[in-house]
Parts: C-alpha cells; sequence; structure tokens
C-alpha cells in the first residue's frame, strides 16, 4: 500500500488537478492516503486540497522540510514523492508495488515534460539511464518507508538539489530502478524564462554544486535567472 506525498506552496491553480489524475492512475486502488505537505501556502492551496480529500501537512517551507513532514505523518509501507505540476503514468501503483515486492524497494520513472520542445525531449531522453546524474525529483520517486528512514531522510538544510543529494545516500545502501513508464511534468518554468535560458541555470547551478559551491551561493544564482519564489 502506497503513501502519494506532495509538497506544496501556492499551487492552488493546479493542486486538484493534480490530485485527481493521481487517483485516476491508480487503477489498482493501492495509493491509501494523498498527503499534501504544504508550506505556508499564501494562496487557497491548503482548501483546495482538504476540499479533495487529501490530508494536509504544514511544515516550514522548503521541499525537503516538507517531504520530510509528508513522510513523518504518512502510514503506508511505500512513499511515493511527487511534485504538484507532475502527472504520473497510468497503473503507476502497480508498478511501484511490483518493484517493491521484487526487492527494488526506491526506483523513479522516466520523464517527459507537457512541451514538445526538442530541447527539453532531448533531455528528458537521458532520464532512462540509471545513473545519478540524471535523478531529480521531477521523474517522481517511491521509497519503501524503511529504506527511507535507514537514508536519514532528505537533508533539510539544503534549498536546491535535496533529491540529489538524496539519492546519493540511499545508492549507496540499497539499488534504485527505473521504471519504464513516463511521469509528465509542466514545462511552466521554461515557457516563462525560456527553455534555453532555464536549462542553462538548472545546468549552471548544477554544475556548481558538484564543485562544492555552498548552498546561499546557488540560490542567488538560481534566483538571478528565475524568479519563482518558490525558495
Amino acid at each position: 500500500m502506497i503513501s502519494v506525498i506532495i509538497p506544496t506552496y501556492n499551487e492552488a491553480l493546479i493542486i486538484a488537478d493534480t490530485i485527481s489524475k493521481v487517483r485516476q492512475h491508480d487503477i489498482a486502488g493501492l495509493v491509501k492516503e494523498i498527503v499534501v505537505a504544504d508550506g505556508k501556502s499564501t494562496d487557497e492551496t491548503v482548501e483546495i486540497a482538504a476540499a479533495n480529500d487529501a490530508i494536509i501537512v504544514h511544515s516550514n517551507k522548503g521541499r525537503a522540510a516538507q517531504m520530510n513532514a509528508g513522510a513523518a505523518f504518512a502510514t503506508q509501507p511505500v512513499l511515493y514523492f511527487l511534485h504538484a505540476d507532475s502527472t504520473p503514468p497510468e497503473g503507476y501503483s502497480t508498478l511501484i508495488s511490483k518493484n517493491v515486492l521484487a526487492d527494488r524497494p526506491a526506483g523513479f520513472f522516466k520523464m517527459a515534460f507537457d512541451y514538445p520542445h526538442w530541447f527539453l525531449k532531448a533531455n528528458c531522453w537521458f532520464t532512462r539511464f540509471n545513473l545519478s546524474v540524471f535523478r531529480f525529483g521531477d521523474q517522481s520517486m517511491y521509497i519503501t518507508k524503511r529504506l527511507f528512514l535507514v537514508a536519514g531522510s532528505f537533508n533539510e538544510q539544503l534549498i536546491l538539489l535535496e533529491d540529489q543529494e538524496f539519492v546519493t545516500r540511499v545508492k549507496k545502501i540499497s539499488n534504485m530502478d527505473i521504471l519504464p513508464n513516463t511521469v509528465i511534468t509542466s514545462a511552466r518554468k521554461y515557457r516563462v524564462h525560456g527553455v534555453y535560458k532555464t536549462q542553462a541555470t538548472f545546468f549552471l547551478v548544477y554544475f556548481l554544486y558538484r564543485m562544492g559551491v555552498q548552498q546561499p551561493t546557488l540560490l542567488r544564482v538560481y534566483q538571478r535567472w528565475i524568479n519563482d519564489h518558490k525558495f
């Protein structure tokens, strides 16, 4: 059985649709709860999520803190972390369950954007390879709660790339699988800020992260080019 955890901050425009798709694509009925971990939204995200029968967990703003709060509340043995602007593939819960039963306690789906730009398609093609450099939260991650706790949960000191850091720790103690199906993620940042500018910013932030640059500097670099008020 699965707990779906969705971190949110001011997602009133899309959260109802995301919750609906999570339920619709859970064909086998394996999802027992949808936990919306909200980071003090100033819009109607919480009210809308609650009206759509999601469980609301309040947290400090920050994706790592929010996902940890959701995981701490979750009651099911398998956790599935999904971004608010992403749609899981049809039958995702069955695929996750089969993998867990096959002793594959953690993994990601391949990814595609909802915007048919050739450059974004090319980037998403690499998500089929089981290499840590291509693992980001937009792909959505499932993990058993036991492994999540053993790995030490997300590092709440990280503002950016908390998913990369967590994957690195998990892979030291367990295998992580790449499922063949595809999660669809919104390209809204690319549409607003431009495909090449946005991707260049992501590449630069990731490169600086790998070089050991500290989080406040990474955040300044990110917000210089992409100021979406999510951090």
